[in-house]
């Protein structure tokens, strides 16, 4: 694509777009960018810049399917990027798979009988921590051990998350080319406590009130969620390396 192009001279335009449920996952990766700008649409927080000449645009869904695919919406409309990521944290189904290890999905179910192919031309070096599978989309924060084995062995799935079929599902009705690439942020050693459920809100931010009375009612859950903020640091630390080679390589494709 050259200068003179009308999607190079619409500052709107976005070479990549990339749909995240949390800022914590996306934040590190925009540390990278230059000139980064945020603002408000809608319902939704939107961020763009530039990583290196490649135009990005985010955007936060918050947690669930459909205000994922609500702001995949917003997001094509907004800044039309021929490419659409979702990315963001997923929970192991696979006891080798460990936090910070990447996942990328082959195909994407959810747990009402969809699914959907993705074209991904990258085989997986589990050694190296890359993993290549099915993911499965669900409707719940899944944080038990026994929930991540039924999931496992019903869906013939390796991760978990909560948005990406509803962002792949978009991008297939608007003719977008789509990835999702995820990084594991609890893995299958342990359960996520149960206090995850209740603190969390359904734009993903951390509801006060909630996180007090949990910490009131049980004092061990503090170690149990700072172990849980550092582990999400790990994997976003992990993804935005990961995402450097992504989203170029992508940007190749057609310039």
């Amino acid at each position: 694509m050259n200068e003179d192009s009308s999607s190079s001279n619409d500052l709107a335009h976005a070479d990549v777009g990339l749909v995240c449920a949390l800022p914590i996952e996306i934040g590190t990766f925009l540390d990278r960018c230059g000139r980064v700008r945020k603002y408000k649409g809608g319902e939704f927080i939107f961020r763009g810049g530039r990583y290196d000449e490649i135009r990005v645009a985010t955007v936060e869904t918050g947690l669930g399917f459909a205000r994922a695919r609500r702001a995949t919406l917003a997001l094509l409309d907004a800044h039309s990027p021929p490419w659409v990521i979702s990315c963001g944290f997923s929970g192991a189904l696979l006891p080798e798979m460990k936090v910070g290890h990447i996942v990328m999905a082959d195909s994407i179910v959810d747990t009402h009988g969809h699914e959907l192919t993705v074209d991904v031309n990258m085989p997986g070096d589990p050694e190296k921590g890359l993993h290549v599978g099915r993911v499965v989309t669900v409707d719940t924060i899944v944080r038990a051990i026994a929930e991540k084995k039924t999931l496992a062995e019903k869906f013939s799935a390796i991760a978990v998350d909560m948005e990406s079929l509803a962002v792949a599902q978009v991008c297939q009705e608007q003719n977008r080319r789509f990835l999702a690439v995820r990084a594991i942020s609890d893995d299958m050693s342990a359960d996520l406590p149960p206090e995850v459920l209740s603190v969390m809100g359904a734009t993903g931010t951390v509801r006060l009130g909630a996180a007090l009375g949990a910490v009131w009612k049980r004092p061990g859950s503090v170690k149990q969620m700072w172990r849980l903020r550092e582990a999400a640091h790990l994997a976003a630390e992990r993804l935005a390396g990961f995402l450097d080679g992504v989203i170029k390589q992508l940007y190749a494709t057609y310039h």
